[in-house]
């Protein structure tokens, strides 16, 4: 019964204001992609974090010159399958505009709060832009 109300709470996977990718290259590369957990528990135990009410950004620097690495996390508690799915498509599509801005050397573990499976597709984009720039991820505005 539960699984049923979570679909009718989305009727579809994505919403409008989500952008899609059109064709392959413009995917989230793998190579950007932080995917084994050692790499996620040295982000939690030995990194520095900043959270907002959305999301908490975890940051290791490794000072090796390997790009950058990012992971997404989306816990139960944001919601449903097809709302985790969500979340996470919605931050990867903020992070591909942002990766190559990224410095070399960088671990990036974002966690996605049950707030931002309601948040539209601007303010989730408009909080890691804010903390990305807190942690020094990103230059500042000017």
């Amino acid at each position: 019964m539960a699984a049923n109300a979570c679909f009718q709470k989305v009727s579809r996977s994505t919403s409008q204001d989500t952008p899609k990718p059109d064709r392959v290259s413009q995917r989230f590369p793998k190579t950007a992609r932080l995917r084994q957990t050692r790499d996620f528990i040295r982000v939690r135990e030995h990194g520095k974090s900043s959270q907002s009410r959305l999301v908490r950004i975890g940051l290791l620097r490794t000072g090796g010159d390997a790009p950058a690495k990012v992971g997404i996390i989306t816990s139960r508690r944001v919601g449903c399958a097809v709302i985790r799915n969500k979340v996470r498509r919605r931050l990867r599509e903020i992070l591909k505009s942002c990766i190559t801005q990224i410095p070399a050397g960088f671990l990036v573990v974002i966690v996605a709060k049950s707030a931002a499976a309601e948040a539209p597709f601007e303010q989730l984009k408009a909080e890691w832009l804010l903390l990305a720039r807190r942690l020094s991820i990103l230059p500042p505005l000017e």
